[in-house]
């Protein structure tokens, strides 16, 4: 499958809405700090997941770190209207769809209650069914709730029936490039003005150890625990948890409803290796033809700041990667100003069928700062890379993007059935990037101000008052 990337002004698709969950980051701000402060938010299996003391393989040892999500297990069952026996049943990763997709639209200011009947889509990148492999080896017998619970089709389809929306609703599953993959589709239908707006995201939970052991006699994973992403002793990666939503319409709607705009989607690249020397191999050829796609066919070539790879950190893969993207984009560079490349996997692991939008989010807080921050553990850039020639640099520190212009920047995402995908995000227009005045203040009375706050349950409204407080701080006592 080949995306027509002959894109004109008009196909332009603004994010106007984002929220996450990754790895030691519970939300968008926290994730931007974590990598800035190159940190790793790698750690031991938790207790609650599986037993990493006894052995879990005849054959292997079997990793027993990861990147993890804290209180998967919570949700807000009445708020989405959900009773506790069918919540009970329901895959976290629907239930986690839930709620990032609400706060998406939170962020882009948009009343859910208002989509009803709107011509809205949701997209989703999922893959496994951890939930349901769980509930066997606890003996669960199925349930009509267990049955569609654990359904991906309705991770994406609870989505649209909670919101009342009309649009397409479907559940993609391409291997990792899942969740870019649901963003091209999501693009498409923009475009297209099949749909009016679209809720898109992807969702990864480890919560059984099958495919960890699985994935252990495929070969894929880190025996040491730590995704090293262009380094000279990349061997694997490690398993990651996220969740992450974007609430997206096309530039121009965004501009007619007077949104704040997080980045401009540019272009949306899908294409598959159509083989290779076996099923699970990557192509250059195939990575070659999706970076061409993504910035040298339309209407003018696009020259990026930076790419955000998809840097799994393994011993064939990188190199590849590497070569097809200093082959397309890198060669005629100069010494004096290479492309830099990086992998988020090195902060919080490889999540899969959300690893698209964990590079995605990467790139829009990259170019909201205006500064792309370290990849980690490639302090010895592996020799099978030649990186001068390819005109590439590892992101080893923190790197200042132009800090006027438009800026391009690009997300890889691979499938390992070959299903690849490229996103290309630009800044937003410069009428939008620029802060609204401030108004004046109010003269001091000394009296107490009124912030009024409102929501469904006393506990969460402590909760949403106490994050308030948190995100700016006040002087004196608040009540």
């Amino acid at each position: 499958m080949h995306a027509d990337t002959a894109y004109g002004p008009e196909d332009l698709i603004a994010i106007v809405g984002m929220a996450g969950r990754f790895p030691g980051a519970p939300d968008t701000e926290s994730l931007w700090t974590l990598l800035m402060e190159s940190r790793e938010a790698i750690v031991p299996v938790p207790a609650q997941r599986w037993d990493t003391g006894r052995p879990l393989d005849p054959e292997k040892d079997i990793q027993a770190v990861g990147g993890f999500l804290d209180g998967v297990e919570n949700f807000d069952a009445a708020f989405f209207g959900v009773s506790p026996r069918e919540a009970a049943a329901i895959d976290p990763q629907q239930r986690l769809m839930l709620e990032l997709g609400w706060r998406a639209l939170e962020d882009a200011g948009q009343r859910a209650s208002d989509l009803a009947g709107t011509r809205t889509g949701v997209y989703v990148g999922a893959s496994w069914h951890d939930y349901e492999l769980l509930r066997i080896h606890r003996g669960a017998r199925p349930t009509p709730h267990s049955l569609y619970g654990n359904a991906l089709d309705m991770i994406a389809t609870r989505m649209s029936y909670f919101l009342g929306a009309t649009g397409p609703s479907l559940t993609v599953e391409t291997g990792c490039s899942s969740s870019l993959v649901a963003l091209h589709l999501a693009a498409q239908a923009l475009r297209t003005g099949e749909v009016d707006a679209a809720v898109v995201g992807g969702v990864n939970l480890m919560l059984d150890p099958h495919v960890t052991i699985g994935l252990t006699h495929f070969g894929g994973l880190s025996p040491d625990g730590r995704s090293k992403a262009f380094s000279k002793y990349a061997n694997g990666f490690v398993r990651g948890e996220g969740v992450a939503a974007l609430y997206v319409k096309t530039l121009a709607r965004a501009l007619a409803d007077g949104d704040r705009i997080h980045a401009v989607v540019a272009r949306t690249v899908v294409n598959n290796d159509g083989g290779g020397d076996s099923l699970v191999t990557p192509s250059p050829a195939g990575q070659r033809d999706l970076l061409t796609r993504a910035y040298l066919a339309g209407p003018a070539p696009i020259v990026p700041s930076y790419i955000e790879a998809h840097g799994t950190g393994t011993g064939r893969g990188d190199p590849i990667e590497a070569t097809a993207i200093g082959e397309v984009l890198g060669g005629k560079r100069g010494s004096d100003d290479p492309l830099h490349i990086g992998s988020i996997k090195t902060n919080i692991g490889h999540l899969e069928a959300c690893a698209g939008m964990a590079g995605l989010f990467k790139l829009l807080l990259a170019l909201r700062h205006r500064t792309v921050p370290p990849s980690l553990h490639a302090e010895e850039l592996n020799p099978a890379i030649p990186f001068d020639e390819l005109g590439l640099r590892v992101a080893r520190e923190a790197v200042a993007l132009p800090a006027e212009g438009t800026l391009h920047a690009g997300v890889n995402s691979f499938g390992w059935g070959g299903t690849n995908a490229h996103v290309v995000l630009a800044t937003p227009p410069q009428t939008l990037a620029t802060p609204l005045p401030l108004p004046s203040p109010a003269p001091a009375t000394g009296l107490p101000v009124v912030l009024p706050l409102s929501a469904k349950e006393r506990a969460v409204l402590a909760t949403r008052a106490a994050d308030l407080l948190a995100a700016a701080p006040v002087a004196g006592d608040a009540d």
